[in-house]
């Protein structure tokens, strides 16, 4: 559920080349989640694991994710066999 997520929006990733010739990577729709590098494969590499860490922080702080559902009302249980 996760990887089908990230795999979506970073499809809508957006790509630029900056001045000094690095690459700048944003996905337009969630704030702060942009990456900075020397190629355009590294910096779709550091936008995807942005992309992780960001999700993570929403998750862990019961923010609204937009397009995902987080269901915290269900309690974890363990089974002993």
């Amino acid at each position: 559920m996760l990887s089908i997520f990230i795999e979506k929006w970073l499809k809508k990733a957006e790509y630029k080349i900056l001045k000094d010739g690095t690459f700048f990577g944003e996905i337009p729709g969630l704030k702060g989640v942009w990456a900075n590098a020397e190629s355009l494969e590294s910096c779709r590499e550091q936008l995807q694991e942005v992309l992780e860490d960001w999700l993570v922080l929403k998750i862990r702080d019961q923010e609204s994710i937009p397009g995902f559902k987080v269901n915290t009302r269900q309690k974890a249980t363990v089974r002993y066999a």
